[in-house]
């Protein structure tokens, strides 16, 4: 009896357990975004790396946030809210990006 109550209690704690947050990688390749939509939860950090010879930003619509992004150099964000956000370059506007965020 007390190794079910303890196998049932530690299931529990299983399935209620926070998810892990996770790292999502964008590439900027040829002015662009790769992959141009991406699904992200509160929490988990988004990495845009530049591997173009000129610099870029990922700078979001509605101007929550804007990173300058140099040659061969990386930029980094922890999502704080949930919503979907759409992103360009300031320097390539026709560079668009698209993040879908899950509380």
């Amino acid at each position: 009896m007390r190794a079910g109550i303890l196998l049932a209690a530690m299931l529990a704690c299983a399935v209620c357990a926070p998810a892990q947050a996770e790292t999502i990688a964008v590439a900027i390749n040829n002015i662009a975004y790769a992959p141009v939509e991406i699904s992200a939860r509160v929490g988990d950090t988004i990495v845009w790396t530049n591997n173009d010879i000129v610099a870029h930003t990922a700078t979001a619509r509605d101007k929550s946030w804007d990173y300058n992004i140099l040659p061969k150099k990386t930029a980094s964000m922890t999502v704080t809210k949930a919503g979907d956000v759409e992103y360009f370059c300031r320097y390539h506007p026709n560079m668009v990006g698209r993040i879908k965020v899950s509380p």
